[in-house]
């Protein structure tokens, strides 16, 4: 069998060696979260660090891993008694592909033993696999929702908590969680990200003596695997022992109150939620003391611990850019160790114990008011961001009645347009979007295959409400169906269940679909109250596709063409950047947009045909360019789609429930988008 690639053998790399290393120093850290673009050994590293787990004594026999210590007191292969027989065994790397079935994670029903023998045996899973050692997932944000769902539970509780197919089984479940992923291929839930204690950022070296070495080392692991590993084993082994050294004297380590008060100074600074960021730190912060040889916590190791554990947990917006607060921890770091400089507390002219909230004396103002603080990044007042859905800060002089003029847009905007008040921009200009809102729910009328897990269509599915049975085709790809299968022997006339009875159960649920958008960018839609109202509508849409787990492209027309400004993907953010950049003028060339939507969609259907696209056109139905928009319809037969009619004004024309005709689609009011 071929070794795998030594740890100590990765050049650079450094932060991403350092949280693997301190959650195998103390996996109560959490995890670690490995974010970067592909081709960066994110892989490579995580299954390398199997080799350096220190081993762990379990139970012989035991399928659950307990330790002979304290065992499981609900383990299925229990109860075990103090003198059951045990030894060492190597901490397990268990890896969780994306495609798994629950079955296979959770575990079930032992169905052979139970048409065999007619027992009810439990088969337990990847979770009860990874008890005591790590379970890592490639392509986390892959995931689907209901395996996230289920890592969660596991995750949160240290349990695993079966209830299925007769078997109601509880076992333990604590483990080392690593996942890795491309931000390319879009964003995880942000409550799984929650649950990593930690997550890395990598890329590729910049430096041209690194990149060389990278190669150099890959090509010689290559040529001869053992003769490679053996170059490194002293190596891995020193960190091993260090591992084990550290991991035994964590326990003893000592944080002092000053360092506890600077990890909440750090946290409230930052403005993260709740307090799972403050633990993390300090858990963190104790592992690195321990791993460094210290038997005190240090202002250093505080630095380091939060520098890793803090900048995943101040998304607000999951569509949010990440690590666009980089500069934000790093205040927070630099205020907490200004206070060390200056013991006395501000007064802001309230005496000694004013509150630092009050005045423009204190340390850092409110955060929530932007006062002589780094400020909101959600208002732009007196702070660095701005509202990134706004494209930067949104301070301005006030309306004519004194209302800030942002609100007073936003009040205009609720009115909607009026009849010669819609003055055109500029060709090329760019309108800002509003705060987004909650859309009603687009969907396919029918249902689907239920070829991606999600939240928007319905659909047959792998899990859901059980609805009937059938004969799987090939292998099972669902649970079985118990009474039918029982229905299915006894009408054969025998008392016992053979393969050809087996029935396995037929669910529905709801599926994910590719979410097209087709935007009007054109001159009619320019007037910028209008086009600020349609950018709300679409990055509200854009939000609910993200958490229906959509793919989502967009299409905008112009001019005389249409332009794919985002190709079908799962990375939701990428689209509301675009969105935040689309500039709008020019004629209509509506025809354009359809013809590239046709394209699109017959593009994704061979690449993907088992994900259903819903076609959502977002105009006035002018068109003032090319050919007539009926010509191209007949590309787009079969194709669900829906237009929201963005037509204001007190007379109107009705082109948008034409052309919703012409596609056979339904039709939407701009102004009816929003559920009250």
């Amino acid at each position: 069998m071929q070794p795998p690639y030594p740890f100590s053998a990765v050049v650079g790399l450094d932060d991403l060696r350092l949280a693997l290393l301190l959650t195998a120093v103390s996996p109560a850290v959490g995890g670690v979260l490995v974010r970067g673009e592909k081709g960066t050994a994110k892989s490579t590293v995580v299954r390398a660090l199997a080799g350096l787990l220190p081993e762990v004594e379990v139970v012989r026999g035991c399928r659950f891993a307990c330790d002979p210590g304290t065992p499981d007191a609900d383990c299925p292969d229990g109860p075990h008694d103090a003198g059951a027989p045990h030894g060492p065994r190597p901490a397990t790397l268990v890896e969780l592909p994306v495609g798994a079935t629950e079955d296979r994670v959770v575990g079930t029903l032992d169905l052979q033993r139970a048409l065999a023998d007619g027992t009810k045996a439990f088969e337990p899973g990847l979770l009860a696999a990874a008890h005591r050692g790590a379970l890592y997932v490639d392509e986390v944000n892959l995931l689907p929702d209901h395996l996230v769902d289920l890592l969660l539970d596991a995750a949160a509780m240290g349990r695993a908590h079966v209830e299925r197919d007769g078997v109601s089984v509880k076992h333990a479940a604590r483990f080392l969680l690593v996942g890795t992923m491309n931000p390319e291929e879009g964003e995880p839930r942000p409550q799984l990200v929650d649950r990593f204690g930690l997550v890395v950022t990598v890329s590729a070296p910049r430096d041209a003596r690194q990149r060389a070495e990278v190669v150099r080392r890959r090509l010689a692991y290559e040529a001869d695997p053992s003769g490679f590993a053996d170059r490194f084993a002293a190596a891995d082994a020193e960190l091993a022992t260090r591992i084990a050294a550290a991991r035994a004297a964590a326990s003893s380590v000592v944080l002092p109150d000053a360092e506890l008060d600077r990890i909440a100074k750090i946290c409230l600074a930052y403005g993260v939620d709740g307090m799972r960021a403050d633990i993390v730190v300090a858990r963190c912060a104790v592992a690195m003391a321990a791993w460094h040889g210290r038997a005190v916590v240090t202002t250093d190791d505080v630095r380091e611990a939060a520098r890793l554990a803090l900048p995943h947990r101040r998304r607000k917006d999951p569509l949010d850019p990440p690590g666009s607060d980089e500069q934000r921890l790093e205040d927070a770091l630099n205020a907490a160790a200004e206070d060390d400089e200056d013991p006395d507390p501000p007064t802001g002219g309230d005496g000694p114990g004013g509150d630092p909230q009050d005045g423009p004396d204190g340390a850092g103002g409110n955060p929530q008011d932007g006062r002589d603080g780094p400020g909101n990044p959600q208002d732009g007042r007196d702070g660095a961001g701005g509202n990134p859905q706004d494209g930067g800060p949104q301070k301005g002089p006030d309306g004519p009645d004194g209302t800030p003029a942002g609100r007073q847009e936003q009040q205009d905007q609720a009115r909607g347009p009026e009849q010669g008040d819609e003055k055109p921009q500029p060709a090329g200009g760019v309108a800002a979007a509003g705060p987004a809102y909650r859309p009603r729910t687009l969907r396919i009328a029918d249902r689907g295959a239920g070829g991606h897990s999600g939240r928007r269509s319905p659909a047959f599915t792998r899990r859901g409400r059980v609805a009937g049975s059938r004969v799987p085709h090939g292998r099972m790809s669902g649970a079985p169906h118990l009474p039918a299968t029982l229905r299915a022997a006894i009408h054969r006339g025998s008392r016992t269940v053979e393969p050809a009875d087996l029935r396995e159960s037929v669910h529905v649920g709801r599926e994910a679909n590719l979410v097209l958008f087709v935007v009007d960018a054109s001159g009619s839609m320019a007037a910028r109250k209008r086009m600020t109202v349609v950018k709300t509508a679409v990055l509200s849409l854009l939000r609910d596709a993200y958490h229906r787990r959509d793919r989502v492209g967009m299409i905008t027309f112009r001019g005389k063409a249409a332009e794919q400004v985002l190709p079908p993907t799962s990375s939701h953010e990428v689209g509301v950047m675009r969105l935040a950049a689309l500039r709008t003028g020019g004629r209509t060339p509506l025809a354009a947009g359809l013809r590239t939507a046709a394209t699109t969609i017959d593009t994704e259907r061979r690449r993907d045909p088992r994900r259903r696209p819903l076609l959502i056109v977002v105009t006035d139905g002018r068109a003032t360019s090319g050919p007539d928009p009926a010509t191209v319809a007949p590309a787009l037969s079969g194709v669900a789609a829906i237009v929201v009619d963005c037509e204001s004004g007190p007379v109107r024309l009705g082109l948008a429930r034409r052309l919703a005709a012409t596609l056979n689609a339904d039709l939407v009011p701009l102004d009816a988008l929003e559920v009250a």
